[in-house]
C-alpha cells in the first residue's frame, strides 16, 4: 500500500496541502500531525488538495474534521478539493463533508472561496 505524499505552500496567506496516495489509519494520525505543523496562526485557512488521493477510511476523515474544528476555534477556513468522478469522491458524499466542510473541485476554486470567506485585514489601519 502506498502511503500518502504531502506537500504543503502558502499561496495568499493560505496553506494549500497536496496530498497523494492513500489516507488510512496506517497514517491519518501522522498526516493531520503534519498538517498542524505547518498551520500557523496568521494563515487565512488551509485548503485540503485530495485530488490525488486514491483511497480515504474513516480515519482518514476524522483527521478532516479535527482539522476542521481546530480551523474553526482559531477563526480560520478549510476547503477539501475533490474532483468529481474521484476515487474517493463517494465517500466524502457519504460523510456529508460538502456541507460539513466545504468540498470544491479545485485548488482555485478552494482558495477564492477562503478568501471570501476570511475578513480582509483593514489597510487603513497601516499595518
Amino acid at each position: 500500500m502506498k502511503l500518502a505524499d504531502v506537500r504543503a505552500q502558502m499561496s495568499g496567506g493560505i496553506l494549500v496541502v497536496s496530498i497523494e496516495g492513500e489516507i488510512d489509519m496506517s497514517n491519518a494520525r501522522e498526516l493531520g500531525s503534519a498538517i498542524a505543523r505547518r498551520l500557523t496562526n496568521e494563515a487565512l485557512g488551509a485548503v485540503l488538495d485530495l485530488s490525488n488521493v486514491s483511497y480515504i477510511d474513516s480515519a482518514g476523515i476524522h483527521v478532516v474534521f479535527d482539522l476542521r474544528e481546530r480551523l474553526k476555534t482559531r477563526g480560520q477556513a478549510l476547503r477539501l478539493v475533490v474532483p468529481a468522478g474521484s476515487p474517493i469522491s463517494s465517500m466524502v458524499e457519504l460523510v456529508d463533508l460538502p456541507r460539513a466542510v466545504g468540498v470544491v473541485e479545485t485548488a482555485d476554486e478552494a482558495l477564492a472561496a477562503i478568501a471570501a470567506a476570511v475578513p480582509q485585514p483593514n489597510p487603513s489601519h497601516g499595518h
